[in-house]
């Protein structure tokens, strides 16, 4: 099995000019996690920490690449990012923007990481709520692991997890291609998949590109909209669906499919998507 693909960072993951940064973090996915937390604060949970966010704050949330995260965190402080942030001096972003930071810091280290999109069952009973978190090879019980580099202990407290985010239960996060194969199957109800208002196969449609999307190092926005994606039920291919999230289960076993299905309009990422927030296009 070759993990060199996950190994490196590239694309968004890059540090680019902040490289600098990643020197003397401590080592490791647990301390890696406890530092993106002190440098990064959720769009949607900051109420749970007593904040009201400004419109500049929330516009940090569109920033899509590991540099532009640091340039805005060191920007507003210089000190390493060691140095916790009171919450409300914090970089701004969703799950994806955890998982990206996380992603990087573990691939500047040598440690073979990827970013995975799907659906959490820890955040509202009954429902599987669009989630990312990190995934990482633990060389040592030769496994891949499932991070929550987002879960802090007041968001454990307040989402009552019991599990250890450092090693996330395979059924407690299900990558975007099991949630489908579930569903196609009948084992699980589509209508449970989603987010808001939002649920349905077109959702997690959505959802199996952007992780095919992020197998190929392009982790993108979760609101960002391309090529295959659709918001309407009947505009799904459900047999393209099928073929993108068979390859997504076991992606170490398809990694040169996975680069060949990434060349189809329907998956690759474009210069320009449709950001579906701010309900225009963006040009990358």
């Amino acid at each position: 099995m070759s993990l060199e693909r996950w190994r490196e960072p590239a694309g968004y993951s890059l540090p680019g000019s902040r490289a600098a940064l990643f020197e003397n973090l401590p080592q490791g996915p647990q301390a890696l996690a406890g530092v993106v937390q002190g440098l990064l604060m959720h769009e949607h949970i900051s109420p749970a920490y007593g904040l009201a966010l400004s419109a500049d704050q929330h516009a940090q949330a569109h920033v899509r690449s590991v540099e532009g995260m640091l340039d805005g965190i060191v920007g507003h402080d210089p000190r390493p990012l060691t140095a916790a942030r009171a919450p409300g001096e914090r970089q701004v972003g969703v799950c994806r923007h955890f998982t990206l930071m996380h992603v990087a810091m573990l691939r500047d280290q040598g440690m073979p990481a990827r970013a995975r999109c799907g659906f959490a069952a820890y955040f509202e009973k009954t429902k599987f709520l669009d989630h990312w978190v990190t995934e990482y090879w633990n060389g040592p019980e030769s496994r891949w692991v499932l991070v929550d580099s987002q879960l802090d202990q007041r968001q454990r407290d307040l989402f009552q997890v019991a599990f250890d985010p450092v090693d996330v239960p395979r059924d407690q996060f299900l990558v975007a291609g099991e949630a489908w194969r579930r569903c196609r199957r009948g084992e699980a109800d589509p209508g449970a998949f989603g987010i808001l208002d939002m649920f349905g196969y077109w959702f997690i449609a959505g959802n199996v590109i952007r992780d095919v999307a992020a197998l190929n190092n392009r982790e993108m926005l979760p609101w960002d909209m391309w090529g295959g994606m659709t918001t309407k039920e009947d505009e799904v291919d459900h047999t393209f669906i099928d073929e993108l999230a068979a390859l997504t289960l076991e992606p170490d076993a398809h990694v040169e499919a996975l680069s060949t299905i990434y060349a189809d309009k329907r998956v690759a990422v474009p210069g320009t998507v449709f950001n579906h927030v701010r309900f225009r296009p963006e040009q990358l």
